[in-house]
């Protein structure tokens, strides 16, 4: 059996980015981006106010209580028509564009409107104005040509914002990996059944499926295959149009789990089978060649903890690969144990566990009773797994252990 880094390590290497792809802005989002972003404009993209108030020239401002001509007003939708003179004003409101020959903007706050010489006209109750007081130079916050973003960066929804300023409505992305999802077994019923004796209800597809689509795959749903050779045959054909086929199901060592066999015949070769891991030590993968592209192919433990675990430590990694991401391994979090945790057998355990922030800042975390790979009710209570290295040992409340999140809480 290989280790946990060994199968982490043969798996990666056989993952390779999908194709990049134009996508709309909307659709873009979550995905990674497989160009720098330029700016096409300068931004702003001329001088402009950040007040109401007056534009005027400094200069003129040597004492408080000078007096200007106001020679027009500017709104934001207006462009200046005349050229600012000493001795002048121009009434401009927030975001209107500077007229030539101002370098700074007072306030309204600080101004009194006057009449002189029977003209409209502004006193300034302000002195030492600076240059560039309450104004944004054009180009100030981007100039055009300047990469606002770079490659293999992930679009975030608040990016969305600062790419439609610079002109970009359809990005260059890596694509969305496809994950076709496939349970095996006789004894399964889709879960708005009611099992019958010997049935169980297919847990695993659904809870597959929403871990996807997390990680940023696209999930197809390929329902439920009884063991039977044909039907078997032509289901991983079909998911094997996708980058990733997850079977759940069928791989360990009785007498129906006809996976392996299966696979073979349709050509997928084997890189291993079996993992020094509890739970999960059934997987299997296994690659092969489709259309000039490599599938891979992860055999999962029926058992959903199991499935799970298998998930997060193997096929989590590859959709963040595929999809563009720089950083497909998952970083374990250290964690004190809040109680006593005795270790039983001889392979690394990921156990489920709540983790929480204590008093003093540092994260906690507490074993929940398992019952085994089976047990959901103990991952839908979790938002971590616990790393217990093998070895019947005693974990005494305070020891420093591993934690992998499975639900990160606020910090």
């Amino acid at each position: 059996m290989l280790s946990i880094h060994d199968a982490q390590s043969h798996i990666l290497q056989h993952a390779r980015r999908n194709p990049a792809v134009y996508l709309s802005l909307r659709h873009a989002i979550g995905q990674v981006l497989a160009e720098d972003i330029a700016s096409d404009i300068d931004s702003p993209p001329y001088a402009k106010s950040l007040v109401d108030g007056y534009a005027i020239i400094s200069a003129d401002m040597r004492r408080s209580g000078v007096v200007l001509d106001v020679i027009e007003q500017v709104t934001a939708v207006n462009v200046p028509k005349h050229e600012l003179c000493s001795g002048q004003a121009t009434c401009i409101m927030t975001g209107a564009p500077m007229p030539a020959g101002a370098d700074a903007v007072v306030m309204v706050e600080q101004t009194v409107q006057v009449q002189r010489h029977g003209r409209a006209s502004v006193r300034i109750d302000a002195c030492d104005v600076e240059v560039g007081q309450h104004t944004l130079a054009q180009g100030a916050a981007i100039q055009r040509g300047e990469v606002v973003f770079h490659r293999d960066r992930p679009v975030r929804a608040i990016d969305v914002g600062l790419l439609s300023e610079v002109g970009r409505t359809r990005l260059r992305v890596y694509r969305r990996p496809r994950i076709a999802i496939l349970a095996t077994g006789d004894e399964l019923v889709p879960p708005g059944w009611i099992p019958g004796p010997g049935q169980i209800r297919n847990s695993n597809s659904a809870m597959l499926a929403a871990m996807v689509r997390t990680a940023g795959g696209q999930a197809i749903d390929s329902g439920i295959c009884r063991d039977d050779t044909a039907s078997l045959r032509q289901a991983i054909e079909r998911g094997l149009q996708c980058d990733v086929l997850l079977l759940s199901g069928g791989v360990s060592a009785g007498v129906m789990d006809l996976v392996p066999r299966t696979l073979q015949d349709l050509g997928v070769e084997q890189v291993f089978h079996k993992v020094r891991l509890r739970p999960g030590k059934p997987l299997w993968f296994g690659t092969c060649n489709r259309a000039g592209c490599t599938r891979l192919v992860f055999g999962l433990p029926g058992n959903p903890v199991g499935s799970l675990v298998c998930f997060e430590l193997f096929v989590r990694p590859v959709i963040y690969k595929l999809s563009g991401r720089n950083t497909p391994a998952p970083h374990p979090t250290q964690a004190r144990l809040e109680r006593d945790y005795i270790q039983r057998g001889d392979r690394p355990t990921y156990h489920p566990a709540l983790a929480r922030r204590g008093e003093d800042g540092q994260i906690v975390v507490t074993a929940l009773a398992w019952k085994g790979s089976a047990d959901q009710r103990a991952i839908s209570m979790a938002n971590c797994l616990i790393f217990f290295p093998p070895g019947a040992q005693l974990f005494a409340a305070g020891s420093v252990v591993e934690i992998l999140w499975l639900d990160r809480p606020d910090r």
